[in-house]
């Protein structure tokens, strides 16, 4: 692995490792809690923008798509099979506070609008995209049902910001002049809705009444289905 690897720079990471990097890094974001903090959105658009570039970082589009896709469907995959396999058991070991708010907020989220509906937003939600796999088989989502629609969500996740990087390096004639600064707007960009959401959570957290059995575990969200 190349000197100076950043996994939170997506530059670094396709720099370094190429379109396994990506495929690597996805899995992580969508199948790992651990890997909530990882850049899926920037690591996308700018795999995308890359893509449209003749540079030394040039990325071939189809190897791009075919990571991308890859890599955001078998990570949800993992996640669920985590999820239903260790149950609640396994978010009670979190103890970052950042994965638990979000859990909190993956089951507003499936309380509001459903699995499916749920499922395909959670992809476009920092933060709550992890959490929302594992949860989805601790709530006893169906296999059938979630396999679905993390299909469909998916796929428009990792295709279209892929396509939107990829858009935007084909609109800016010579690009690879203003590579670096762009993809630095762009992670930028892609932290403020992680810094809003976890702002959010925070607020959420605070304004909540005090549980001592709720800090202890986590609550079954279907159990009183």
């Amino acid at each position: 692995m190349a000197a100076g690897f950043n996994p939170l720079d997506a530059t670094s990471v396709i720099a370094a490792t190429g379109l396994i990097g990506i495929f690597c890094v996805l899995v992580a974001e969508t199948g790992l809690l651990v890997g909530f903090f990882l850049p899926g959105d920037s690591l996308l658009f700018s795999a995308g923008l890359l893509a449209a570039t003749h540079g030394s970082l040039h990325l071939p589009l189809g190897g791009v798509l075919a990571v991308a896709a890859a890599g955001a469907l078998i990570g949800a995959q993992i996640g669920y099979w985590i999820g239903r396999t260790l149950g609640v058991a396994l978010l009670n070991k979190a103890k970052r506070p950042a994965l638990r708010r979000a859990t909190e907020r993956v089951t507003e989220v499936l309380e509001r609008y459903g699995p499916a509906k749920a499922i395909v937003l959670a992809r476009f939600i920092p933060v709550v995209r992890t959490v929302m796999n594992p949860m989805a088989g601790m709530v006893g989502i169906s296999q059938r049902l979630f396999t679905l629609w993390q299909i469909i969500g998916g796929l428009i996740w990792s295709l279209g910001v892929t396509m939107a990087g990829y858009w935007l390096g084909s609109q800016i004639t010579g690009i690879d002049k203003y590579l670096l600064p762009i993809i630095a707007v762009v992670v930028v960009i892609s932290l403020i809705p992680v810094g809003l959401e976890l702002l959010k959570m925070r607020r959420e957290g605070r304004g909540a009444p005090k549980d001592p059995a709720a800090d202890r575990t986590i609550d079954h969200p279907g159990a009183a289905a």
